[in-house]
């Protein structure tokens, strides 16, 4: 009886050193985090690439703003739609890197470089650099959309 109690004591030790660890494995593996943004951004990227406005879109909310550089802030996924339509020229080409970011439950952000290459009024290749920042929040169906989106220009980095 005493070697069985023993035994029984011995698994439960055992046990107890072991499950915290394969719960907090399988805790991390379902939690978003910076990595899951910086995925979504290249997926945000070649959406755009592949479908211009409308694939830019796709990753917005629809309570989205964006905070242009320069010009007044828009307000909402509609009236931003109005304003990318320079996405749907094959001569122009939006290309970011996100550097950094962070979650916090449904919230996370992220911040980068972008260019975005065009033709001047001759036909030449033309760039233009800056930076951005996005913020993302997790919506009620699970996707992370972008909720509010600035960008500035800078030169060449």
């Amino acid at each position: 009886m005493k070697s069985l109690s023993l035994a029984f004591s011995a698994m439960v030790l055992i046990a107890l050193f072991f499950l915290p660890t394969i719960h907090q494995r399988a805790s991390a593996s379902s939690k978003d985090n910076v990595e899951t943004l910086r995925k979504l951004e290249a997926e945000f990227m070649n959406s755009a690439a592949q479908n211009g406005s409308a694939g830019y879109l796709a990753y917005y909310a629809d309570d989205a703003v964006e905070v242009p550089n320069g010009v007044p802030l828009i307000r909402g996924k509609s009236n931003i739609a109005k304003t990318i339509r320079f996405l749907d020229n094959k001569d122009n080409r939006l290309v970011w890197a996100p550097i950094g970011g962070d979650i916090s439950g449904d919230l996370g952000y992220t911040y980068g470089t972008y260019e975005f290459h065009s033709k001047d009024k001759n036909g030449n290749p033309a760039v233009q650099y800056g930076k951005y920042t996005s913020i993302w929040k997790k919506q009620k169906d699970g996707k992370w959309k972008v909720v509010l989106d600035m960008g500035n220009a800078s030169p060449k980095a």
